[in-house]
């Protein structure tokens, strides 16, 4: 009998870039921005085959929590968690081991995130079941490197070093170094290197290993995660421990805390499609476009426009363009968005100046 694994999906992001279809009660992991389901169900039906729905968390922010219990009515309410602050992923990561390590504390768990498009579910769980295989023979962290098929300026990045073995007929290897996101003439030399993946934030460990670091790099957090730890074991509600104690931990990534120094980071290659549509032109990437390049998705009716986005979900609700290029109009039932495409980043600044005004913070 194998060792049990859990899967622990970090869902607590505000999706701000695709505001105003996403919002902090219903951001985009919990939208259908690509596809007919939302993101998040998307994720955790890729993983059946792999772990039973039963052995999946969800670490959420606690205004969405109800949200994400309404959207994946298949998960163990218990394990929907509510962060009451956003203290980055060190904390959520330690979060986690605790919660899984409690449950046993020889179990091995992957953390992924909730809202990448990857349409080949089996190539996978097949990458998953590798690194879950290569964490539980050796006490090390694993990451999965996306093949890069771009010089992409938006993701960081992960040095293949030296192979280090074979588990589910996937080649592991030692991790030479993370970088961070490169400029366009890096990311051109990362390519063209054909040694540097992308990072997607997927990590596979045992409750051990992931423990054993956390102790070392990040001891201040750990300690005042042992405090939420001796809470539960004496019976107290996760709620209150986590009101109580989770505003003060240390606020940082678990890349800058652990990936970054662990001497034992092994990745190994992905086998399947990904794309973490972080803005809203990634979204024409999943969806037929015209004969003039725009793409739309809802009730629309363009002329002498080219390379638009449109998304509306209101069928009785026409959006019209006449002469214009490159913008993108998501029409939602109390705002609507008009930019252009090289001002998809720039969205989520607009976003927080519409928050700070009283009148329309309501929008947010």
């Amino acid at each position: 009998m194998g060792k049990k694994r859990y899967v622990v999906i970090m869902a607590g992001g505000r999706g701000e870039r695709f505001w105003p279809e996403s919002r902090l009660a219903q951001p985009k992991q919990l939208l259908p921005i690509v596809g007919e389901k939302a993101m998040l169900a998307q994720t955790i039906d890729r993983l059946e085959g792999l772990v039973a729905t039963e052995d999946v968390f969800v670490i959420t922010n606690a205004e969405q929590r109800e949200a994400v219990l309404k959207v994946c009515p298949e998960l163990d309410p218990a394990k929907v968690i509510g962060e009451p602050v956003g203290r980055d992923t060190a904390a959520a990561v330690g979060l986690a081991t605790i919660l899984v390590g409690r449950l046993d504390p020889e179990a091995s768990f992957a953390m992924l995130p909730a809202d990448a498009v990857i349409h080949d579910a089996a190539g996978l769980r097949a990458s998953l079941l590798a690194a879950f295989e290569a964490a539980e023979a050796d006490p090390v962290l694993a990451t999965i490197g996306i093949t890069a098929t771009h010089p992409a300026t938006g993701y960081g990045y992960i040095q293949q070093g030296e192979a280090r073995g074979e588990y589910a007929g996937s080649t592991v290897y030692q991790v030479a170094r993370f970088v961070e996101k490169p400029d366009a003439a890096t990311a051109q030399a990362y390519l063209d290197a054909g040694d540097y993946f992308w990072n997607a934030g997927m990590f596979i460990w045992s409750v051990n290993a992931i423990a054993a670091e956390l102790k070392q790099n990040t001891p201040g957090l750990w300690t005042a995660l042992q405090a939420i730890a001796s809470g539960l074991d004496a019976g107290e509600n996760l709620d209150a421990l986590l009101a109580e104690h989770y505003p003060s931990l240390e606020k940082i990534s678990v890349d800058y805390a652990i990936i970054e120094k662990a001497a034992e980071v092994v990745m190994l290659e992905s086998r399947f499609d990904w794309d973490d549509v972080g803005e809203w032109p990634a979204v024409a990437r999943h969806y037929p476009a015209d004969e003039q390049g725009n793409v739309i998705r809802g009730t629309a009716h363009l002329e002498e426009s080219k390379g638009n986005i449109v998304f509306s979900r209101d069928p009785d609700h026409l959006v019209a363009l006449l002469g214009v290029e490159d913008l993108i109009v998501v029409k939602t039932d109390d705002a609507t968005l008009v930019c252009h495409k090289d001002q998809a980043q720039a969205i989520k600044n607009m976003v927080k100046a519409i928050g700070a005004q009283a009148a329309l913070k309501h929008l947010m």
